[in-house]
C-alpha cells in the first residue's frame, strides 16, 4: 500500500467526517457517493487545503500525524490536484501552463517527464494554443498532464468531468483509462456518477453522509453492495477482452473468463481489454434455454443469492463460472417461476444493454 489516511471533522450538527482507509500503490481508487457526502472533503484535508483531526500518511512521507504534532502544509506535500474546472493559467500557452509543473526539479529528467506527460495525455499537437481557444476535456487533459509534472506522490481528482458534456466526456474517458493502466502514481477519483466509476475504478470506496459503507475491489463491492442503485440501477462490471469483430453487424465479442458477450461496438481492437457494464434491470432470467429470440446473450448460471429490495423487487445473484450478474425481477416473477437459490436458470441480456 501507498499509505494510509484516518480523518475525523466536525461541522457542528449539519455535518461529521469519520473514515479511514488505504492508499493502493497505483491505480485509480474511486471516492463515490452522492453530493455533500463528504467525498471532496477528504481530498481537501488529504491536500492540506482544510485541517480534520487524524492521520494522512502518502508514500512513507506523513503528511499529518496529530498523534506526533505533524502537519505537513499544502504547497510542502507533493501531490497533483485537478479540480472540476481546470485551473490553468489564462494568460500563459499549453506549453507554458505544462512548465508551471515543473519548477519543483530541474535538469535531463525534466524534458524526459514533460515528453513522457505529453505522450500520455494525447497534447503534443495543443502546445502552442492560448488556454482560450482548447475545448473542455482539452483542458482537463492539460491540467491533468501538469498535475503529473510535479512529480506527485499521489494525484487528486475532485470530478473532473462534472463540467464536461457528454460527448466531451466521451472524449477524455480513454485518457483516464490510460493513465490507470500505465500510470505507477496512484489516483484518488471523486465522483457521483455512477458511469465514471464503473469505468475508472480499480478500488471503490462508497460514502454516505461523512461515513465509509464499502470498500474493496470495483467488481466485488458492486456485486455486494449495489452502490449508484439509485440513480441508474445496480450493476456489475465484468473485465475481458475483444475477441471478435463483425463490421457486417456492428459488433464485437467480448470474452470475460469462459462466458462470451456480444455487444453493440466496433471500437475497440481484437485482443484489447475491456470492460463490459451489465445493468441489473437489463438482465431477465429464463427457467429453459429460450429459442428464436433478438436477445443476443444467454448464459446458463445459477441463482447463488435472493435478496428483496423493496415490496415488489428481488436482486438475483446469478453466478457462471467465475463471472457473476446481477437481476432485478418482481416478485411475481419468483412466485410464478418458483425461483429458488440453487437453481439453473438462462441469464438473458440484450446486446445493445451492455455498457462498454
Amino acid at each position: 500500500m501507498s499509505g494510509c489516511v484516518e480523518l475525523q471533522l466536525s461541522r457542528g450538527r449539519d455535518f461529521s467526517l469519520d473514515v479511514s482507509f488505504q492508499i493502493p500503490d497505483h491505480g485509480i481508487t474511486v471516492l463515490f457517493g452522492s453530493s455533500g457526502c463528504g467525498k471532496t472533503t477528504v481530498l481537501r484535508c488529504m491536500a492540506g487545503l482544510e485541517r480534520a483531526h487524524g492521520r494522512v500518511i502518502v508514500s512513507d512521507h506523513v503528511w499529518q500525524d496529530d498523534a506526533q504534532q505533524i502537519f505537513v502544509p499544502a504547497w510542502q506535500r507533493r501531490l497533483g490536484y485537478v479540480f472540476q474546472e481546470a485551473s490553468l493559467f489564462e494568460h500563459l500557452n499549453v506549453v507554458e501552463n505544462l512548465r508551471f509543473g515543473l519548477k519543483r526539479s530541474g535538469g535531463l529528467k525534466n524534458q524526459e517527464r514533460f515528453t513522457e506527460a505529453v505522450d500520455l495525455l494525447g497534447i503534443g499537437h495543443l502546445l502552442q494554443r492560448r488556454v482560450q481557444a482548447l475545448s473542455g476535456g482539452e483542458r482537463q487533459r492539460v491540467a491533468i498532464a501538469r498535475a503529473l509534472l510535479m512529480t506527485p506522490d499521489l494525484i487528486l481528482m475532485d470530478e473532473p468531468l462534472a463540467a464536461l458534456d457528454w460527448q466531451r466526456k466521451q472524449e477524455i474517458l480513454p485518457w483516464l483509462e490510460r493513465l490507470r493502466d500505465e500510470l505507477s502514481v496512484p489516483i484518488l477519483y471523486v465522483t457521483h456518477s455512477a458511469d465514471e466509476m464503473a469505468r475508472l475504478a480499480d478500488q471503490l470506496i462508497c460514502f454516505d453522509n461523512g461515513r465509509i459503507t464499502a470498500q474493496g475491489p470495483l467488481e466485488e463491492v458492486l456485486v455486494e453492495r449495489w452502490p449508484g442503485a439509485g440513480i441508474d440501477g445496480a450493476s456489475v462490471v465484468l473485465s475481458g477482452a475483444i475477441d471478435q469483430k463483425s463490421s457486417e453487424w456492428g459488433t464485437s465479442i467480448v470474452c470475460v473468463d469462459d462466458v462470451s458477450f456480444e455487444v453493440s461496438d466496433v471500437s475497440r481492437e481484437i485482443g484489447e481489454a475491456v470492460r463490459v457494464r451489465v445493468l441489473a434491470k437489463d438482465v431477465s432470467v429464463a427457467l429453459v434455454e429460450p429459442q428464436q429470440t433478438s436477445m443476443r446473450n444467454i448464459v446458463p448460471a445459477t441463482i447463488t443469492e435472493m435478496r428483496e429490495t423493496g415490496l415488489s423487487h428481488i436482486m438475483l445473484t446469478l453466478t457462471a463460472g467465475k463471472v457473476r450478474l446481477l437481476a432485478h425481477v418482481t416478485k411475481h416473477s419468483v412466485h410464478e417461476l418458483q425461483l429458488k437459490v440453487g437453481m439453473s436458470v438462462f441469464a438473458q441480456v440484450k446486446a445493445v444493454a451492455l455498457i462498454v
